[in-house]
């Protein structure tokens, strides 16, 4: 349910800056260089969800990002590291400072978000006045995209070495990519065959990354075999048709924005097609904004309107049945993402050298 009229809010690009808003409220762009303010779902969620697949090292304020999940209730966070992008592995470095920051930033984003600094008539009831104002938990999901395929052996050392780092929770997110072709395909498939084996060697669950090429995907892991500790489908959206051998194979799904957008009624069947055991709530941060902040960066925070979303569509009312979702959501993302380190992890002893 949303609030019309007294919430709505407008500021100028020159207050915009770089996107940047150091507080707690969410956005829609505007017409002519203005944002509207936007409600946080409400009444505010149960339980805290979790962001099983977002690139927080790419988005403008890590820390801002963090505190604002820890306003609307994101509890886990699995952050995406490719070992080829240069810098991308920040997160490895800065990511207790980051949390840090965070918590001494959160209550400032909370009050902002109550009303105070938004001018609204009535402010927000927000999700942690009754989860309380914690920073999400991070972990990591470390691999080399089918984009970067054809770099992969300048990066596999890297990898091996973020691999066995502690906080590392899966491999990924690795796969095909037949829609860009950035890498070529016969690479894509063989660096694909190799992550697999590496995950198995490290006892890790894959992440997967899947474009147009859901075929040689899924006849790759049958032929190799589907990892013991677990496989997700990243940013599933496609229909139920598609996703039915996936689950029949074990797999956990993950769905972001594209369950909010208004043409993608295929994607919430799928959704409704998944045991709820195996369903899983990501953004692809900053990609894939939901709905209705479309045209903005999108944040781990953004993961409530994708829950809200993915609740409506089981039918999972505000209240005893959406706090039972919500629960089950996050059980299944610490259940697979948020583990004891491996044996292979234990045995490497390298989790200080990817800091």
């Amino acid at each position: 349910m949303r609030r019309e009229g007294s919430w709505v809010q407008e500021e100028t690009a020159e207050q915009a800056g770089e996107l940047v808003f150091d507080d707690g409220l969410f956005r829609q762009k505007r017409k002519k260089g203005k944002f509207r303010v936007i409600a946080p779902p409400e009444p505010p969620l149960e339980a805290p969800v979790a962001d099983t697949h977002a690139h927080v090292q790419m988005l403008a304020d890590p820390v801002g990002e963090l505190a604002r999940c820890a306003v609307h209730g994101v509890g886990f966070v699995a952050c995406v590291v490719d070992p080829y992008e240069a810098g991308d592995d920040v997160g490895y470095r800065e990511v207790d400072r980051w949390r840090r920051e965070a918590a001494e930033r959160a209550e400032g984003c909370a009050q902002s978000a109550r009303g105070g600094e938004a001018d609204c008539d009535d402010g927000f009831a927000l999700a942690c006045d009754n989860l309380g104002l914690s920073v999400p938990d991070v972990r990591f999901i470390v691999g080399v995209h089918p984009h970067n395929a054809k770099d992969y052996e300048g990066a596999r050392d890297r990898l091996l070495q973020l691999l066995a780092d502690p906080r590392t929770a899966a491999l990924g997110e690795i796969g095909l990519d037949y829609h860009y072709d950035l890498s070529p395909r016969d690479v894509q498939r063989k660096v694909f065959r190799d992550q697999i084996h590496l995950a198995k060697e490290a006892g890790l669950p894959i992440a997967l990354h899947v474009r147009e090429a859901h075929d040689d995907a899924f006849a790759i892991l049958q032929e190799e075999g589907f990892p013991a500790a677990g496989t997700l489908l990243h940013c599933f959206n496609l229909d139920e048709v598609e996703v039915a051998r996936w689950v029949d194979a074990g797999c956990f799904v993950a769905f972001g924005g594209p369950l909010t957008f208004k043409n993608a009624d295929e994607v919430r069947c799928a959704a409704a097609a998944v045991p709820r055991d195996r369903l899983l709530t990501e953004t692809d941060s900053p990609y894939m904004t939901p709905e209705p902040m479309r045209g903005m960066p999108c944040g781990p925070a953004h993961t409530v309107f994708t829950a809200e979303r993915l609740a409506e569509v089981l039918g999972c009312a505000p209240g005893p049945a959406r706090r039972q979702l919500l629960e089950q959501l996050m059980a299944n993302a610490r259940g697979l993402l948020d583990r004891a380190p491996t044996p292979w992890q234990v045995s490497c002893g390298k989790g200080g050298d990817a800091r």
